[in-house]
């Protein structure tokens, strides 16, 4: 529609043409005349529709000065045709009141009616941010819910299965020593150790998942960190046949943190990469600063997840490998989330993975 000036602009140049047309057109003409001063209802009304009940009145006041004058001068002699256009000019002016004065409130009640839609608009953001949070208050009751059940278990797990792992291991190492190597029985019995150690380690996991373990927060580098899980993982990424490449953009990077724990949750993400790589490919560590202290990213150019079961990837015995327990990744969870930071998987079948943690930093 122009701006204001513009808009003015407009309206002057519609009043000065009609007024040359009446000043510059003889009076004989007179229904041209007529013509002509309806033409003036048309810069009132454009004034009174832009400006409202101001620009309405204030146009039609113009009018009735520029007009005034030729119904002095040119139509003096015509005392019925001047009282008729006395009468259109106070028409002039309730045409261009009246009609600013409705197309004003018009305006009032469109902003009236913007500000309300702001406003709703502004509550429904409101409303879906608190359904967001409601929603992941939820899943952490309920994954507070698992636990305690699993913590429940766990005690009675660990009564009623270490101990008689522990008398079935030390049984077997006992007649371990009465076959050499070679025989078919030694081999069952080494069958027996290794089963029953890949036992005791799916209850300690369970016992680690269950149990609310207090956390011994100090300061410590997660570079240092990082460079002990490489030294850690370095010879199994090796015998698989994949490389492992530091690409740290920071060093040092201190946290109030649990070295111990924070290097278990490391270990974990780094085993499943090199796990979920095919030989020449490779696992990349970086770390840098965020915006709230640091970001660890653990990329891999493996098999990669599919998107249904990146959801329940942090599940508790959720796993997709013959020999999993699916406690390392919903341990790994409940450590950085215990140190107030957050873990994000990213993962497109075929094309890798990325796990993402962000810790936040000393203070």
């Amino acid at each position: 529609m122009g701006s204001a000036p513009a808009r003015i602009s407009i309206i002057a140049i519609l009043i000065l043409c009609i007024s040359l047309l009446h000043y510059l057109t003889p009076l004989h003409l007179h229904y041209l005349h007529d013509i002509f001063q309806r033409f003036y209802y048309i810069p009132i009304i454009l004034s009174a529709l832009w400006f409202g009940f101001r620009g309405g009145l204030a146009s039609a006041i113009a009018v009735s000065i520029i007009y005034t004058p030729h119904i002095l001068f040119q139509w003096g002699d015509h005392v019925s045709m001047e009282i008729e256009k006395y009468l259109e000019i106070v028409l002039y002016n309730i045409v261009g009141g009246i009609t600013g004065l409705l197309a004003q409130r018009e305006k009032e009640r469109s902003i009236e009616l913007q500000k309300t839609a702001k406003g709703l608009e502004e509550s429904y953001q409101k409303l879906q941010l608190q359904s967001e949070r409601i929603l992941v208050v939820e899943e952490q009751l309920r994954r507070a819910e698992r636990l305690s059940t699993l913590g429940e278990m766990g005690a009675v797990l660990a009564h009623e299965i270490r101990n008689p792992l522990g008398s079935i291991r030390g049984t077997a190492e006992i007649l371990k020593d009465d076959f050499p190597p070679g025989s078919a029985k030694h081999e069952f019995i080494e069958i027996q150790i290794k089963e029953t150690e890949r036992l005791n380690n799916v209850v300690e996991d369970f016992l680690r998942m269950a149990r609310q373990q207090p956390l011994e927060l100090k300061e410590c580098s997660i570079a240092e960190e990082l460079r002990t899980i490489f030294r850690l993982a370095e010879n199994q990424a090796k015998t698989a046949g994949v490389r492992i490449v530091p690409a740290f953009t920071a060093d040092g990077l201190p946290i109030k943190g649990d070295g111990e724990k924070l290097r278990q949750a490391f270990l974990n993400i780094m085993i499943n990469a090199i796990q979920a790589t095919p030989p020449d490919g490779s696992v990349t560590i970086a770390l840098e600063r965020s915006d709230s202290g640091v970001a660890i990213t653990f990329s891999d150019s493996g098999i990669g997840i599919a998107t249904e079961e990146l959801e329940k990837i942090f599940e508790p015995f959720y796993t997709t490998k013959s020999d999993g327990t699916g406690l390392g990744l919903a341990i790994t969870r409940k450590i950085i989330e215990g140190h107030g930071g957050r873990i994000d998987i990213c993962s497109e079948k075929g094309k890798g993975t990325q796990v993402c943690i962000r810790l936040p930093g000393a203070k």
